[in-house]
């Protein structure tokens, strides 16, 4: 392990304010250059590569369209301000942690408007789209026809105009496969982390911590999109919901490279938004990966349970018993549960 200076030794620099975490603002960035250089230099915090023991922290879609109240997605959990918490917390376990994180990677979900979880995807027999979150397609709805796709944006999305029976089939095909697979119902979300738009932007406070941590060790944050396939969801950053049409010819792929990447590291810490789909998405491709490869890769592994929350939408859904479940067999397939409270030295 790398000689630096114990985490409780590290104080949280004076410029965050948690009373900022669940607004959008403009980071200083040239103020902050200046301030992480001088706290390198004060606390003797060494660059990134001269780590022994290698550690990245994972940040799931900290994004202001799932972690800034009010906005599409917002992901509050039984708390009603679960994201701002988690984040609040985040902030300050990267700055007392600096001296023990090697790499900072930031998956960034990003859409664009005609996806297949979005209500312009779809119609039924009046020409009608579905409501946002309030409506989940099932198997049942495709064999009734209570719901098929829009024909009206084929030749958006693909080459040629006139693929409309190939592209309803594959619609078809796509219920068909999220139920056979065991995964949730088709949920058609409302717009969220539009590529372009503020609320596919990294959470302002949230931004400048890591731009704090890649200046004061010398690290460049890591940014990984997910999402941009219309013809799938993909809740995880390692793989999309759905990898191939009715007649077995591949629309997506895994992100193998990323996968990679994680794994050389000694230590892979996750947070982010939201456990119940996201991040538990991430974790269980990541476990199903490790089982294949070698099962005791799964020690490496520590998610952070105070830095995250579930879906709930009162009166609609509640994930939170779900999202609980999931990490109870992430724990028992040996990936470690902990607090961000806890000093980083005392998980090994």
């Amino acid at each position: 392990m790398n000689d630096t200076p114990s985490a409780s030794q590290i104080p949280i620099p004076t410029h965050f304010n948690s009373d900022q975490v669940g607004r959008v603002w403009r980071v200083p960035y040239q103020d902050r250059l200046h301030e992480a250089r001088a706290w390198a230099q004060q606390h003797d915090i060494p660059a990134a590569s001269k780590d022994t023991l290698r550690t990245c922290l994972l940040l799931v879609d900290v994004q202001n369209t799932f972690c800034i109240p009010d906005y599409e997605l917002f992901v509050g959990g039984r708390s009603g301000n679960g994201a701002v918490e988690d984040n609040v917390r985040l902030c300050e376990f990267i700055y007392r942690n600096l001296p023990h994180i090697t790499k900072i990677a930031c998956t960034l979900d990003t859409h664009t408007v005609m996806q297949i979880f979005h209500e312009i995807f779809w119609i039924d027999a009046a020409g009608e789209h579905p409501v946002p979150l309030q409506t989940l397609i099932t198997q049942d709805d495709i064999e009734t026809g209570k719901w098929r796709v829009n024909p009206e944006i084929v030749g958006n999305l693909m080459k040629n105009a006139n693929q409309y029976v190939w592209f309803k089939e594959y619609g078809e095909h796509y219920v068909k496969t999220l139920t056979s697979d065991g995964k949730y119902p088709l949920t058609i979300w409302p717009y969220h982390a539009m590529l372009g738009g503020i609320g596919h932007a990294i959470v302002s406070a949230v931004d400048e911590a890591c731009f704090f941590y890649a200046i004061a060790r010398n690290s460049q944050t890591h940014y990984e999109l997910k999402g941009r396939n219309p013809l799938t969801e993909n809740y995880s950053v390692l793989r999309p919901e759905v990898l191939h049409n009715a007649e077995g010819k591949p629309i997506a792929q895994k992100n193998s490279g990323f996968l990679e990447t994680l794994l050389e590291y000694d230590r892979v810490i996750i947070a982010g938004q939201a456990k119940s789909h996201c991040v538990a998405w991430t974790v269980s491709d990541l476990l199903e990966e490790i089982q294949q490869t070698d099962p005791m890769l799964a020690k490496k592994i520590y998610l952070m349970e105070d830095l995250t929350s579930p879906v709930v939408v009162p009166g609609i859904v509640d994930y939170t018993d779900s999202a609980n479940a999931a990490f109870a067999q992430f724990s028992e397939a040996g990936m470690h549960i902990v607090q961000s409270t806890e000093p980083i030295e005392s998980w090994e």
